[in-house]
């Protein structure tokens, strides 16, 4: 099954998937929750990168859904998606990322490059909201003064992972990422630049982007914000981040929280990495008011939540693949946890959707039962029922003995 994709229809974004290139108006966004319910089954979910992902859509209802979407004034991106900040204009941003995006987004569609469907571009203007544990095949990060800022380019991961190539120049930057994804392109349509760069190393990409790119240059650490909480913006406005429990909510609370918000003073609704939402503006003293109005419907207000400690899936009966209830198990273990850093990936079948890299402690699901993993270490839980106290009490245990030998 396939959701119409807008005017172009390109196959890009899966079935009920949405990213959003800017802000959405807070009366549309209900709208389009309240879309999600009529057509789908009424779950929601933000991802770790910020699309919004509707559950529950058919073959009949997603052509529906999308109709009821173009209807609407929100910024559908059906093409190359190209990631900045979601706060719009902030005063500690290095650069206009918004303005770059849409230049580098009309270079792409002129350039008419046939790429692999997941590719993507993340421009990061060094503002409060990083972009750097987002992984992309072509990215520009903010380096050097304040005045003359440059932008760091790298290939194929995350700003740690990603195979850098040097400084490039601000007004050089769009059509240096076309070029870039040339590269890709000649690679074959299922090509990403990770895969290049392990094969043949970063030097392609180089030869692309020839003199425009400075190879002298000292890689920056990398930078860990918070996207939950008070966000200020210019004027003395601000914004406020909440975040879905396990990415994943009921579109009856989210239009329960647009509409507190807006008829609080807010306009826009914004859709953030570690699946967050932003709403604003609004003054100081209402964006505590509606961080309260979000905890009573569920949502995470706290940075320090025990729920943010646990990747989950959708898992069962939301995902079609999923041997258990993922985010339901997630909820119990999370009200038990010891205090410390990441803990636990709960997936539903053998994937990992949620979190594709290797976790302290993960149990998987499996037609057998769920299992639990440490490390290189696979057992085979004793238990039928995978949401008993026993199930809890071992996850709990495991992930204590963790942080003890941490």
């Amino acid at each position: 099954m396939s959701v119409p994709l807008g005017p172009h229809g390109n196959g890009r974004r899966p079935a009920g998937a949405y990213r959003f290139i800017w802000l959405i108006a807070i009366d549309d966004f209900a709208a389009l929750c309240a879309a999600a319910r009529t057509h789908g089954n009424g779950l929601m979910e933000v991802t770790a990168r910020g699309s919004l992902q509707i559950r529950g859509l058919t073959a009949t209802s997603a052509p529906q859904f999308a109709s009821a979407v173009a209807a609407l004034d929100v910024p559908v991106d059906n093409h190359v998606p190209v990631l900045v900040s979601p706060l719009p204009a902030h005063p500690t941003a290095r650069f206009d990322a918004r303005g770059l995006a849409v230049e580098t987004r009309r270079a792409i569609d002129a350039r008419g490059l046939d790429l692999a469907p997941k590719v993507s571009v993340a421009i990061d203007d060094g503002g409060p909201i990083s972009l750097d544990s987002l992984a992309a095949d072509i990215r520009l990060r903010a380096v050097g003064a304040d005045t003359a800022p440059q932008l760091l380019l790298s290939v194929g991961g995350d700003h740690e992972t990603a195979a850098p190539l040097g400084l490039a120049r601000f007004e050089d930057a769009a059509r240096l990422v076309v070029d870039l994804l040339a590269v890709l392109a000649e690679s074959g349509t299922h090509a990403r630049a990770r895969d290049v760069a392990a094969r043949e190393g970063p030097h392609p990409f180089a030869r692309a982007g020839g003199s425009r790119i400075e190879a002298t240059f000292v890689r920056p650490a990398m930078r860990i914000t918070e996207t939950i909480g008070l966000h200020r913006l210019h004027g003395g406005a601000c914004a406020i981040g909440v975040a879905l429990p396990f990415g994943q909510t009921h579109a009856l609370d989210l239009i329960a929280l647009a509409r507190v918000a807006g008829a609080n003073g807010a306009d826009w609704a914004a859709l953030a990495p570690q699946r967050t939402l932003l709403l604003g503006p609004i003054d100081e003293m209402t964006a505590f008011a509606l961080g309260t109005a979000a905890d009573t419907l569920g949502f995470i207000v706290d940075a320090r939540d025990a729920r943010r400690r646990i990747a989950a899936c959708a898992g069962a009966p939301a995902c079609a693949s999923g041997y258990i209830r993922s985010r339901e198990l997630a909820a119990r273990i999370a009200e038990r946890l010891p205090q410390g850093g990441f803990a636990l990936h709960i997936s539903g079948c053998s994937k990992g959707c949620a979190y594709p890299r290797p976790a302290p402690v993960t149990i998987l699901g499996t037609a057998q039962g769920p299992r639990i993993i440490e490390g290189e270490s696979v057992a085979q839980l004793p238990y039928g029922d995978p949401y008993t106290d026993d199930i809890v009490a071992e996850t709990v245990r495991r992930i204590a003995a963790e942080n003890e030998d941490a």
